[in-house]
């Protein structure tokens, strides 16, 4: 770009150009890669990327690592498909589990050689970062790790929150932070309520969401008290949202957190079996009340259970079904069309339980990181 254009209009310029290109510019002058490489750029950029969904699961071809496929989330969906090859880093996990998603970056959690780690992948620019977890001289509790990204400094953190419920109802939180490349503790800024977390979280905007419960309530056998634990990513702060009763006296194994676009979305399954989810929205924040906006329903003709996993854009859920078309020990991905109470399948069979989707968007987040106490590695 000619040197007679000022600088502010190339980054004009530059900001509306594709990931792939921006990799490429990167290379171009230390200018412009000092300016990709910063933090409001990549901030800003993301603001203008379209919404893809990424989906994992594992089929009678794959390993234990699973497939992993991501899919413009347009008006031709499903048409437009990339199969992921995952980085050495995350093939090598054992038990490895998608934590969350947020700001483009997807957060796994697993062991390799007896070590416990935190591997954080950016898809669109094909990075991954390996965190260290911090050493553990209690084995026995239970421990929940969360993940976001800072909307404001798009800086990544990583949350363990440890629950000693075996012996009290006491609970510990640190953070890593990816700028410090340290861990903290934030035990002080835990809520003063018992609580006890539900794995998956979601994050909407600078929040990090779970569905908690009273563990007290619960062991008195009084009735349930279910609620939503809030971390704030930016000033890292926790907070409790209050469900509507009919919600909050529900049984916890039988709600699930989730969000679409960006409203926050709790789901209520009738039953252990999974024969029907309602669907539970707030609109414009958590000061409001939730309201049911529909419910998926398995036909009666049906012998299976349904699992809401996340919804796409224009707010359709994806669905797990299991036992589909009477084929035992396989489960199918699906979209359920509430206006028209319809399933459409999406041609993708799996072993049950074995499917996860999330929607996420193209970003250049961990694009300059690099520190001699992570490894950094580039799957290009």
């Amino acid at each position: 770009m000619s040197d007679e254009i000022p600088f502010h209009i190339q980054e004009l310029i530059i900001k509306r150009l594709p990931i792939v290109s921006l990799l490429q510019f990167r290379a171009v002058s230390k200018t412009w890669k000092s300016l990709i490489d910063n933090s409001n750029f990549v901030a800003a950029h993301s603001v203008t990327e379209s919404q893809h969904l990424l989906i994992r699961y594992e089929d009678k071809e794959s390993d234990t690592v699973g497939k992993y496929l991501s899919f413009v989330d347009d008006d031709i969906f499903p048409h437009q498909r990339f199969v992921h090859t995952l980085p050495h880093s995350i093939k090598l996990l054992k038990n490895a589990n998608i934590v969350g998603i947020s700001f483009g970056i997807v957060c796994f959690h697993g062991y390799n050689l007896g070590t416990e780690m935190v591997v954080l992948w950016n898809p669109s620019i094909r990075k991954s970062i390996i965190v260290p977890m911090p050493n553990k001289f209690n084995l026995n509790p239970e421990t929940n790790l969360c993940f976001g990204v800072s909307p404001v400094t798009t800086d990544p953190k990583i949350v363990e929150i440890t629950q000693f419920h075996k012996t009290s109802y006491h609970c510990e939180a640190n953070v890593y932070t990816m700028s410090s490349g340290n861990w903290r503790n934030l035990s002080n800024n835990l809520p003063s309520k018992p609580f006890h977390i539900i794995w998956p979280q979601v994050v909407v905007d600078r929040f990090i969401y779970w569905c908690a419960f009273d563990p007290m309530n619960v062991d008195s056998e009084l009735p349930n008290h279910n609620f939503i634990l809030s971390f704030d990513i930016t000033n890292e702060s926790f907070g409790v949202v209050e469900l509507p009763d009919s919600l909050s006296r529900h049984s916890p194994k039988q709600l699930c957190i989730s969000m679409v676009r960006e409203s926050l979305v709790m789901l209520e399954y009738d039953s252990y079996q999974k024969r029907a989810c309602s669907v539970w929205m707030i609109e414009n924040g958590v000061e409001k009340s939730f309201t049911k906006r529909f419910t998926v329903e398995a036909p009666q003709y049906w012998s299976m259970s349904i699992t809401t996993l996340g919804f796409r854009k224009n707010a359709k859920p994806m669905v797990e079904v299991e036992n589909a078309h009477m084929c035992y020990e396989q489960g199918a991905l699906m979209v359920y069309d509430p206006n028209i109470e319809c399933f459409k399948y999406l041609g993708m069979y799996g072993k049950p339980g074995t499917f996860f989707v999330h929607s996420y968007i193209d970003t250049l987040v961990l694009i300059g990181q690099s520190d001699r106490n992570i490894e950094v590695e580039d799957d290009v």
